[in-house]
């Protein structure tokens, strides 16, 4: 095995090992949160869980304008700057002055991180003061009568600062790909804000106080305060290992336009400012349904939405954030940090790794289409009761389904961009999504206060948006490969025909059932989706047992490697 292809194996590896770790994060995460609502669920109003579904979007708000755009940027800054040799680091033996070197820029990559994470603590301290502020002034008369509201926000906007205070230290964990101490930190902060969530709100519901959506907040500060110490115990080693300090600190540089104030890299800092402007219009795109649910309509609406989206995204946050997540690190090290002699080997790598999701997500999509829409409402009466078991929830759970996919596709093909594209790239991907928000905003009012489609308006105004940002972020793929003498056709990650003539024949089998039901209650459409699942499964075995195949040779690569290195 080459060099350039050893390397290749263990960063995909590594990618895998580090997808699987965050995939465990959410699913242990959803499950601690799902079975606590389950608890509160059939004591929650609407209207609280509106109020809450506001809060929630209060803090990411927050959160997501401090430090979006600096963890971008920050995901560039590879562990060996550009000046190292990245065959440095496989030589077995090593000068003293090669390894002092070495030992230099490691160190000097890592703070530089650091330094760069203070900036979100910074933007923190302003976003939290000017959110906050808006929220309770332009607050509703109905969210303003919630009890414990203003003590609400004021928590959670304190909650916000102290998880963004763990900046610097989940940087760095994340640069040294610390996936299996990450997901105990999170999983533990997960695990605590839910016990102390379910735990208020049932001991509010036994004792007969009313505390609005206080439960939720002190939820939010519980899981940021695990957050800031678990990832402090899980990093504090690597200060002394790798030379660095976790507080901000002067970077020694040669030449003095390198850095600004000699701690912040101007590289670092010119790539966040443009990504910044790109975030915001990404959450507005991305948040878009609850701002408009917010202005447009009343809580008990909002709580109803809160609610499918929470359910019918269940599958997106478990398994598609992860993944992109993931994806957007070994695009960004493979893409932004290779040098001219293994660039080639580094794309055609990122390629592979682009057409083993886009297929993955193929097959999960002609299992949610099908099945999501009869499914997930049964679901929903089962474990919500009957103060849920509403007609608008079913049919909004129904739509939900069909944008699933549509959230996947635009996630992974958005991160080979977001990390493979340049600043001035960067500028014309956020004006062209300031279009896309714009036509997003005005179809969700057409659909949401013209056509009276309510709630149901915004998912298919939210598919619309997504679907278009997909053809973008899609033609910039190809044309990026085609510089790079490759590309990517629909062919390459499209399922068998048989596999799609089952998803069709498996709804024409649910839409036949429904007349079914009153006698056969929910074992009918169960079964047809358990058979409907064996027969996909079966139709695409060849292309799932090549895949596992490519997963069990690179495991064994990499541990071959390992032994002899």
């Amino acid at each position: 095995m080459s060099q350039e292809a050893g390397k290749a194996s263990n960063m995909l590896a590594s990618a895998m090992s580090g997808t699987t770790s965050l995939i465990f994060i959410q699913l242990a995460s959803r499950l601690f949160i799902f079975s606590s609502n389950q608890l509160i669920l059939r004591s929650l109003s609407p209207s609280i869980l509106g109020v809450a579904a506001q809060l929630e979007l209060f803090m990411i708000t927050i959160i997501y304008f401090s430090r979006e755009s600096i963890r971008a940027a920050i995901q560039r800054q590879p562990l060996l700057p550009p000046t190292t040799s990245p065959a440095d680091t496989d030589q077995d033996a090593k000068s003293p002055i090669e390894e002092q070197r070495l030992q230099r820029a490691q160190a000097k990559s890592s703070q530089s991180v650091v330094n760069m994470s203070y900036l979100c603590i910074i933007m923190g301290v302003v976003m939290a003061a000017a959110f906050g502020t808006f929220y309770v002034q332009f607050a509703s008369e109905e969210v303003l009568e919630t009890p414990l509201y203003h003590r609400s926000v004021a928590v959670t906007a304190f909650a916000a600062l102290i998880e963004l205070s763990s900046e610097p230290f989940f940087s760095v964990a994340q640069q040294h790909m610390l996936y299996q101490k990450r997901a105990a930190v999170e999983i533990c902060a997960a695990f605590m804000k839910s016990l102390v969530t379910c735990g208020v709100s049932i001991w509010g519901f036994w004792t007969s106080h009313s505390l609005g959506v206080l439960p939720f907040a002190l939820g939010y500060l519980t899981y940021s305060t695990v957050i800031v110490c678990g990832y402090f115990l899980a990093t504090k080693q690597l200060s002394r290992v790798w030379h660095f300090s976790f507080l901000l600190s002067r970077i020694e540089s040669s030449t003095k336009s390198e850095y600004l104030l000699d701690r912040f890299p101007r590289l670092l800092l010119s790539l966040s400012a443009n990504v910044f402007f790109q975030a915001v219009v990404k959450h507005l795109l991305t948040q878009g349904d609850s701002l408009i649910l917010a202005a447009m309509t009343s809580l008990q609406d909002q709580g109803i939405y809160s609610l499918a989206s929470n359910y019918g995204g269940l599958l997106a946050r478990i398994l598609f954030q992860p993944i992109e997540e993931s994806s957007r690190t070994i695009f960004s090290a493979l893409l932004s940090s290779t040098g001219a002699k293994g660039r080639d080997g580094n794309i055609r790598t990122a390629r592979a790794h682009l057409l083993n999701v886009l297929r993955g997500y193929m097959v999960i999509s002609v299992l949610v289409i099908p099945l999501g829409p009869s499914l997930t409402p049964r679901a929903l009466y089962i474990l919500g009761g009957r103060r849920w078991a509403v007609p608008e929830i079913d049919s909004l759970l129904a739509s939900y389904c069909y944008y699933i996919p549509f959230l996947a596709f635009n996630g992974i093909s958005e991160a080979f961009v977001s990390s493979a594209a340049s600043p001035s790239q960067l500028r014309k991907q956020a004006a062209w999504m300031g279009l896309f928000s714009a036509c997003f905003a005005l179809a969700a009012y057409l659909l949401l206060a013209i056509g009276g489609m309510g709630a149901r308006g915004l998912v298919y105004a939210n598919i619309v948006n997504m679907f278009v940002r997909i053809v973008w972020s899609m033609r910039f793929i190809r044309r990026y490969l085609c510089q790079h003498n490759s590309d990517i056709t629909f062919n390459e990650f499209a399922l068998r025909p048989q596999t799609y003539a089952a998803g069709a024949a498996a709804m024409a089998l649910f839409s036949a059932a429904e007349a079914k039901l009153p006698s056969y209650g929910n074992i009918l459409p169960f079964g047809l989706g358990g058979g409907y699942v064996l027969l996909m499964l079966y139709s695409e075995r060849e292309h799932i047992m090549t895949h596992y195949t490519k997963l069990q040779r690179v495991i064994k690569s990499r541990t071959t490697r390992s032994k002899t290195d």
